[in-house]
């Protein structure tokens, strides 16, 4: 068995943050991009690929000093469809799996993303799908191989939900902490009640 990569979708326009950058957002000190590549990079055993919205996007810095390889989606306006086909045509030859993993999710763990792993080095098969403490799919999925073609016919901005659901019964699910793996921060409103709830918990952003 060869590795699974790490695709970060960072690619995307945050359009419904009305100006402000969902990705730049701040998070124990650090952007959030920058906090998601820090985990992934740490849970990694394979090579860390990130979407980006163009060459000198802002986002870039986030990448300064890891070992992530950027991929820069051609029309970001498009939505999650674009960033998957990008990255999955900029994976290495030879990788087994690919993990997709929306880079606007704060909750989402390096033991997270580890679990993530060690459940795809026993079932590599599969197609396997973060869920939270109460069922809902969530994110990173973790693709085969054999569903790299598939993924790079993705379009829209629905991602690769019509290619998780004509594979249903290939799916097995990975049950994560909590809200890890469906607490996606998309507008401002949305960062805002993250933040009073961490404040409410005493809970460390990091």
């Amino acid at each position: 068995m060869t590795d699974c990569a790490v695709l970060i979708l960072a690619g995307g326009s945050s359009s419904r943050m009305r100006g402000g950058d969902k990705l730049l957002e701040q998070v124990a000190g650090k952007p959030l991009l920058r906090v998601v590549l820090e985990r992934a990079v740490a849970a990694a055993t394979g090579p860390v690929l990130c979407t980006l919205p163009g060459p000198d996007h802002p986002r870039r810095t986030c990448l300064e000093g890891l070992d992530v390889t950027p991929v820069i989606v051609t029309d970001p306006s498009e939505g999650m469809g674009a960033s998957i086909r990008a990255g999955v045509a900029a994976l290495p030859e030879g990788v087994s799996a690919v993990m997709i993993l929306p880079a606007d999710l704060p909750d989402l763990t390096t033991d997270d993303l580890g679990r993530m792993m060690i459940a795809w080095h026993d079932t590599p098969d599969a197609i396997l799908r973060a869920v939270d403490c109460v069922g809902q799919q969530g994110h990173p999925v973790i693709f085969p191989a054999a569903l790299f073609p598939d993924l790079l016919r993705c379009r829209g901005d629905t991602g690769a939900r019509d290619l998780l659901r004509a594979h249903a019964a290939q799916m097995v699910t990975i049950a994560l902490p909590d809200r890890h793996a469906t607490t996606d921060l998309d507008t401002p409103e949305a960062w805002a009640q993250w933040r009073a709830q961490r404040c409410q918990t005493d809970r460390p952003e990091d």
